[in-house]
């Protein structure tokens, strides 16, 4: 192949821009050159850096410096507003390109099969954190008239959950949330956050940072029971081989023998207590039923027998993400990952030519963002392996500019590279008129006329109008 390799990824946040990187990186980048177009459903690139990231965690948003260095590079390309398989098809992708990753993450709740998830008042944090963060694909409003608040999980997710419902709305004015978030947050009636773990503080799943930001509101009160510090041999084990789990105990430790102060919030972490029930009346989340558990001796836990109702009016379940299926492509219900082996999409066994994947819909949702650049490397590892061994398909029409003549003649309204940069000048422009880093916009088709977009606007109008 004497022309660059054509690349689609499809997902613009870390695990697609970290396979750009891995491929700009790769033997093949300057023998023949790649030409890599990422291709996004949402206006606006960066994934769940942009909309799965606490407003209040700036030094995690610090992330998208680095790959905005990768998206300014002149072998890629930004395309906003594009929806896999709605306005590019499978077929569609391997017509233009040579290889297709697919990085679209995983953006939906798992599910709790426990009795009572349904009712009107219980949650998926995934839903809470999208509307916090301004994703323009769900309701602009989000009822927090529970005074009492149940968080299912010991993640960092829950963490986040329980600091926004516990903060007040001035003290999150200073981040990037917009109008409408900051509003919800001030009518906000919660004053006593439970976040309920079924295992022991050894097997606590946050991050020692993380969790020891949530005692830093002045408005917070973090409470733990010293009942819930209980540890087996397995355990002790985990603290031994684990820093960071060894770190977060001692900050639970520590929390649990000082005196409850004054503040006008709580967030209750408890330990030892499974959820079995969300109590509902008249459709709506009354109570949550949890069963005390006991540690087995291998760090595990069996549960005890012993009930205890908790009067709550709202119930968030923070137990994981999981992938969306993607269309025309194998999916496994159970892990809500795409078969593959070493990132190549596995069918019935085979290898679909020219398809792999990275990131959350390979592996699932697990680990930090620091692990999806693994994948990325091992996914990108094999698609220059079989580009070497002549196993890729050749794409039909190659041309830099027919997938853009594609997207134009089906009304595609796409966003790009350029598009973002007027975006984000002019978040950062309504965040100077209130004294803040950037005010986020939130709806679809106002991020497409700041955007400049193929259809909306041109790319040289001002950006702070």
């Amino acid at each position: 192949m004497s022309r660059p390799v054509r690349v689609a990824i499809v997902g613009a946040g870390p695990a697609g821009v970290y396979a750009a990187d891995a491929l700009l990186k790769s033997g093949i980048a300057t023998d023949p050159g790649v030409s890599i177009d990422i291709l996004e459903r949402l206006p606006a690139p960066f994934g769940l850096i942009r909309y799965g990231v606490a407003p209040d965690h700036p030094r995690i948003k610090g992330i998208v410096t680095a790959l905005h260095q990768v998206l300014d590079k002149p072998q890629v390309r930004f395309f906003g507003n594009v929806d896999y398989p709605g306005d590019l098809a499978l077929e569609d992708l391997h017509r233009f390109y040579d290889a297709v990753v697919f990085a679209t993450g995983a953006v939906a709740d798992r599910d709790l099969g426990i009795p009572g998830i349904d009712l009107d008042g219980s949650y998926g944090a995934a839903d809470f954190v999208s509307w916090f963060d301004g994703h323009p694909d769900v309701p602009r409003t989000w009822p927090l008239e529970a005074e009492k608040v149940a968080v299912l999980g010991v993640g960092n997710v829950a963490l986040d959950v329980a600091r926004i419902l516990a903060k007040t709305a001035d003290e999150l004015l200073p981040t990037e949330i917009p109008g409408n978030v900051y509003d919800g947050l001030a009518a906000n009636r919660a004053v006593e956050i439970h976040v309920f773990g079924r295992r022991g503080p050894a097997q606590a799943k946050f991050s020692p940072m993380e969790l020891r930001e949530l005692d830093h509101s002045p408005t917070i009160e973090v409470v733990v029971d010293p009942e819930d510090i209980d540890y087996d041999d397995g355990s002790i084990a985990t603290r031994r081989g684990n820093k960071q789990a060894d770190m977060v105990a001692s900050t639970l430790e520590n929390w649990a023998i000082r005196d409850i102060g004054d503040r006008p919030h709580r967030i209750h972490l408890h330990f030892f207590e499974s959820p079995v029930e969300v109590l509902g009346e008249d459709g709506r989340v009354v109570g949550l039923r949890t069963e005390r558990t006991a540690l087995d001796g291998n760090g595990d836990t069996e549960g005890t027998g012993i009930f205890r109702d908790w009067d709550v009016q709202a119930v968030y379940r923070a137990v994981g993400y999981r992938s969306d299926e993607l269309p025309k492509l194998p999916f496994d219900a159970m892990t809500a990952t795409v078969p593959h082996e070493a990132g190549r999409v596995l069918e019935a066994g085979v290898h679909l030519p020219s398809t792999y994947v990275t990131g959350w819909v390979k592996r699932g949702p697990v680990g930090l963002i620091g692990h999806t650049k693994g994948d990325a490397n091992e996914t990108v590892a094999c698609l220059v392996e079989d580009h070497r061994a002549g196993l890729l398909r050749i794409a039909e029409s190659p041309a830099e500019d027919a997938v853009v003549a594609f997207l134009e003649e089906r009304g595609v309204d796409y966003t790009t590279w350029e598009g973002w940069q007027l975006l984000d000048a002019h978040e950062r422009a309504l965040g100077e008129r209130e004294g803040r880093e950037r005010v986020k916009v939130v709806p679809r088709d106002e991020m497409l006329r700041a955007s400049g977009s193929s259809l909306t606007a041109s790319p040289e109008a001002d950006p702070a109008q």
